[in-house]
């Protein structure tokens, strides 16, 4: 599955839902100092996969860390996250009654 980052994007946005602002609750890579509003999906490449032959690169996929951030505890969007091809948990924690549910993705 590799796309282009856009591509990503608009599968996040997706999963957040079409209703109302779900397009300005998915996040790449956000500076400190933008406020966010919840649930919310915030996204950043972290690593890269690269496959060889031939003395060559005959594919690569970017490695994306996604965090949904949520006041629910029994949020359905992680597990939608999770339905991605190539998706992995990472970890869980909780701060300031957020719930963080992290994932590593392939795409």
């Amino acid at each position: 599955m590799a796309g282009s980052r856009l591509d990503l994007h608009a599968i996040l946005i997706g999963i957040l839902g079409t209703g109302g602002n779900a397009v300005s609750r998915v996040y790449f890579q956000p500076p400190s100092s933008i406020r966010m509003e919840y649930p919310c999906i915030i996204y950043k490449r972290s690593d890269r996969k690269d496959l060889f032959s031939n003395d060559r690169i005959y594919l690569d996929m970017k490695q994306y860390s996604i965090t949904v951030v949520d006041k629910n505890p029994d949020s359905l969007i992680p597990d939608k996250v999770l339905d991605l091809p190539y998706c992995s948990f990472s970890t869980h924690f909780a701060v300031d009654g957020l719930n963080h549910d992290v994932y590593n993705l392939y795409y």
